[in-house]
């Protein structure tokens, strides 16, 4: 071998020494780089892939009444089934979901449906059923052997210890929808999440659901549990929710209305905490737990009746003469007519081709100023100055001030607004001009008006308030479990303010209380206990002799608005008419200010007196 070749076979040798130098510097940075600045990350996520976690759900928090001893709704322990289909052979697994589907007593179809072919070679386990007895569980056990990939843990589940009256209030829970999932998922719902579905457990669904918790088990590569690794993190029971509903108040107002289709309100007119919130029919939200929830919901969606509506803020009727109450405040605050002028009612009155009837028909009521229009409940009083004097314009206005037309903001999933008609909304709807005829009918809270419950309550608290409304509302605290420490605390909103002189609202109020000792309500509201103030009326609807029945008071008449409670009580039409709403709403009032039951309350009003109620139309 000559020189040249020496040399040129030396740089080769250089080149490839310099480049496995090269290689094997790269590697053994690189091995130092995983072990040493990336070791904590990898051996992270070896950890990771090497588990797999189980969510353990969260006990939802409990729901209390305003005095916070005994719970309205509390959880209990059932069990749920699950299947690890990936743990069952392929040859295996219809012969397993056979036998869990007949000891579950339910169609294999239904086993099907949870494990698609889509899922049955996963080790992720899938909910089949929940709320299993102890004595399916015990069989399960018995089974086991036959049944494997087949296992069971504990759930808690709501018990609702206040049904009836209260289902409205505290609605329900249960299993998330796609729809749903897709819109709250950003929040940490899963496919397994319960999630509430009506009422305060709805509304307040964020701060009573609580925080899963994981297991996680240590698996092998074909994702097989090892049994020597697991760990916990135990989840957290959700907030504890105070509301301002009290449970004696709540339950006589739902015995004063009894079976009758209708609603009632108790309201504090000083907070805007809402005492008592009944309608009727109701339903038990404990039956949408069990394993043909579905259908029995489906049964109460077509029952004719609507049980699962609210009425008392879900649903809207022409106020009738409760609505005089605005009309007398209007016509005082504009001083449109003096107060103590007097209009003839000769019980009816010839307007635009039509002749209008007061609800005293002819000779009518003779000559009537305004307190008197009032305690009478005069239609013509209300027509005449109202359409003559006062006009569609402010009273629209007025209307308005006292919150009609819009929602009244409580804290439910959902309330109606109402409606307050007016010549533009009417040419818009109908194509037609606004007449004088439609003004009348507003004056007295018919035509094309509409109000809930709610909204009738928050016009009373307005006069009781001299201006304000405060927001109604449910939820009086919120605590946190165990511990019982405050979270939150709910503190009055206002509404609607307005700015109608202090002294017509005092006029109002002596007018309201003139018509209970003077007026249409004389004899139902007569009461030793409190003085009450407020306002009857009769709805005509649909057919002739229909009638909603309503009474709006308060009481103690002159007293604090701190001190006082409006009373709201509707009985709708489709019951047999009967004149029960002042009836109803004077045991209420006795029950409150005497702390007597329902049937105390009757005894000491006089039984016979309801003996008697009327059955023919009276304002």
């Amino acid at each position: 071998m000559n020189e040249p070749d020496f040399q040129r076979i030396n740089r080769r040798l250089t080149v490839f020494s310099a480049f496995i130098f090269f290689v094997l510097a790269v590697y053994l940075f690189q091995l130092f780089s995983m072990q040493i600045i990336r070791g904590a990350q990898f051996r992270k996520q070896s950890q990771t892939i090497s588990q797999r976690s189980e969510r353990i759900p969260a006990q939802r928090g409990e729901i209390f009444d305003r005095n916070a001893n005994i719970p309205m709704v509390l959880n209990t322990n059932t069990f749920a089934v699950t299947v690890t289909p990936g743990e069952i052979a392929r040859d295996e697994l219809p012969t397993v979901m056979t036998r869990l589907a007949n000891i579950l007593h339910i169609p294999v179809s239904d086993v099907e449906k949870k494990l698609p072919a889509s899922v049955r070679r996963s080790f992720q386990s899938v909910e089949i059923r929940s709320n299993i007895p102890y004595e399916v569980i015990t069989a399960l056990a018995e089974n086991i052997d036959e049944l494997p990939g087949v296992s069971w843990h504990s759930k808690p589940m709501r018990n609702y210890v206040e049904t009836r009256s209260f289902s409205h209030i505290l609605g329900y829970v249960g299993d998330i929808t796609k729809e749903e999932l897709k819109t709250f998922y950003n929040k940490g719902y899963t496919a397994n999440s319960s999630i509430g579905k009506a009422g305060i457990e709805k509304y307040y669904d964020e701060l009573l659901r609580g925080e899963d918790g994981s297991e996680y088990r240590t698996v092998d590569a074909k994702g097989r549990l090892i049994e020597s690794g697991t760990a916990v993190i135990p989840p957290k029971m959700g907030n504890n929710l105070i509301l301002t509903i009290d449970r004696k108040i709540q339950e006589l107002v739902e015995d004063a209305l009894g079976e009758r289709i209708g609603a009632a309100v108790v309201l504090k007119p000083a907070t805007g905490e809402v005492l008592a919130l009944v309608s009727y029919p109701y339903f038990d939200p404990n039956l949408f737990l069990n394993d043909n929830g579905n259908e029995l919901y489906a049964k109460l969606l077509h029952d004719t009746r609507n049980p699962l509506l609210n009425r008392a803020v879900n649903a809207s009727y022409p106020p009738a003469s409760t609505f005089k109450i605005v009309m007398s405040t209007a016509i005082l605050a504009e001083k449109a007519f003096p107060p103590d002028k007097k209009v003839l009612c000769a019980g009816e009155v010839d307007y635009g081709e039509r002749i209008f009837r007061c609800h005293i028909r002819r000779p009518g009521h003779g000559y009537l100023d305004l307190r008197n229009a009032l305690a009478q409940s005069c239609d013509i009083y209300y027509w005449t100055v109202c359409r003559d004097n006062l006009g569609i314009d402010k009273m629209v206005e007025y209307i308005r001030s006292f919150g009609y037309g819009k929602s009244v903001e409580i804290d439910l999933p959902s309330q109606a607004d109402g409606l307050v008609p007016n010549p533009v909304w009417k040419e818009r709807r109908f194509h037609e001009k606004w007449l004088g005829g439609d003004t009348m009918n507003m004056a007295i809270g018919q035509g094309f008006m509409l109000a809930s419950p709610m909204q009738v309550a928050n016009m009373v608290a307005m006069v009781v308030n001299s201006g304000v409304i405060f927001k109604p509302h449910l939820l009086k605290e919120v605590r946190a479990p165990g511990t019982n420490e405050l979270v939150f605390e709910k503190k009055p909103e206002i509404l609607q303010q307005s700015d109608v002189p202090r002294e017509v609202f005092a006029q109002v109020r002596s007018d309201m209380r003139y018509m209970i000792t003077n007026g249409t309500a004389q004899v139902p509201l007569h009461n030793t206990v409190v003085q009450i103030a407020g306002k009857t009326g009769t709805a005509e609807v649909g057919r002739k002799d229909h009638w909603h029945s309503w009474m709006a008071a308060y009481g103690p008449y002159n007293a604090p608005p701190e001190d006082a409670v409006v009373v709201v009580v509707l009985v709708e039409a489709q019951n047999t008419w009967e004149w029960w709403a002042p009836y109803a709403t004077n045991i209420i009032f006795q029950g409150i200010f005497a702390n007597q039951t329902y049937e105390e309350a009757v005894e000491a009003l006089g039984r016979k007196r309801f003996a008697s109620v009327g059955r023919t139309r009276q304002e």
